[in-house]
């Protein structure tokens, strides 16, 4: 007897995105389909023809439903849509949304906070629903990387841009979304930061000069590298080295000092705890001296908004220095 093949449980990534975009194209055709059911069906089908408004909610529900081009695949998990629908439904869902805000906000305007109220009472909430699925479509849709960061597997998401490293063969992988940017040899590929730091949320807003450094045998220590330090650093160093009979305070400098020995404020010293000092903004450089016309040349350039997409920066800058 010929054995059955077991259905598979997990489902592909992408399909709970086909799934809600074709639910919400179905709430919205159903409610549609209702409302012209109350009034004339061929009165209601002429002012369809006549309205600009309706014939871009029909094109904005039949790609909604049909979804031409679209198919879950493992590979992309975040992008089972083709660029150019998920685009053109983002377009038609901010349409939608203004287009359905203006609507009820004239209505509130003319008729009135009460008969607002019965009005969403008498539609079943439909005009509260109504923005939030346009709302829901753009946010489906929301420009984000191919995948998330898998720092094992060399996978790394940094706002809308996806890098992936093969350490075999040494190449690297840059994604915009669902667009291939290119293919590049990851050693002439570097990370460099514009602004912000890759040591963490604490950054410098400027270069704070440590006292002289001891001698000793590190020779880390003697060759008198300046780091940037924190406030609690410079008020022990101060006491320590304070005149026991000056009313004077330690953190003030002399008058006599120069400017580049006086302490920096503790403002100005470290940034707030948990917030960065500013956004931090990176770019991924391509120099190969092989290609001719493309040395130092800008891959992509992207803020890091999240402290995910800082986390995904500082490892893809040490996977790179590390192929």
């Amino acid at each position: 007897m010929a054995r059955t093949r077991p259905t598979p449980t997990a489902a592909v990534p992408g399909a709970g995105t086909l799934f809600a975009l074709r639910a919400i194209g179905l709430v919205i055709l159903a409610r549609w389909l209702h409302s012209m059911a109350q009034m004339n069906f061929i009165a209601a089908l002429e002012g369809m023809a006549s309205s600009p408004a309706a014939s871009l909610n029909l094109v904005f529900l039949f790609l909604l439903i049909v979804l031409p081009g679209a198919r879950a695949r493992v590979e992309r998990p975040f992008h089972p849509l083709p660029q150019w629908l998920r685009q053109a439904l983002r377009f038609f869902g901010v349409l939608g949304f203004l287009f359905a805000l203006g609507s009820i906000g004239v209505f509130v305007w003319t008729a009135g906070w009460r008969r607002t109220f019965h009005a969403v009472a008498d539609t079943n909430g439909w005009l509260v629903a109504a923005p939030a699925l346009y709302a829901a479509v753009v946010w489906i849709c929301r420009p984000r990387a191919l995948w998330r960061s898998n720092f094992a597997a060399r996978r790394f998401a940094i706002g809308r841009f996806a890098v992936s490293i093969d350490a075999a063969t040494r190449t690297t992988v840059v994604w915009q979304e669902s667009r291939k940017v290119g293919q590049y040899d990851a050693r002439e590929l570097s990370v460099r930061w514009l602004s912000g730091a890759p040591q963490g949320d604490a950054v410098a807003s400027g270069p704070a000069l440590l006292p002289a450094p001891v001698q000793t045998d590190d020779p880390a220590s003697a060759a008198g590298v300046t780091e940037p330090v924190a406030a609690a650093d410079f008020a022990d160093s101060a006491d320590s080295t304070a005149a026991p009979g000056g009313g004077q305070s330690a953190a003030t400098p002399e008058p006599g000092a120069p400017a580049a020995q006086r302490p920096v404020s503790a403002r100005s010293a470290v940034a707030p705890e948990g917030k960065p000092a500013r956004r931090a903004k990176i770019e991924l450089l391509w120099d190969s001296p092989a290609a001719a016309g493309h040395n130092r040349q800008t891959v992509f350039r992207v803020g890091l908004a999240a402290e995910g997409d800082r986390t995904a920066a500082r490892a893809l800058d040490a996977a790179l220095k590390q192929v």
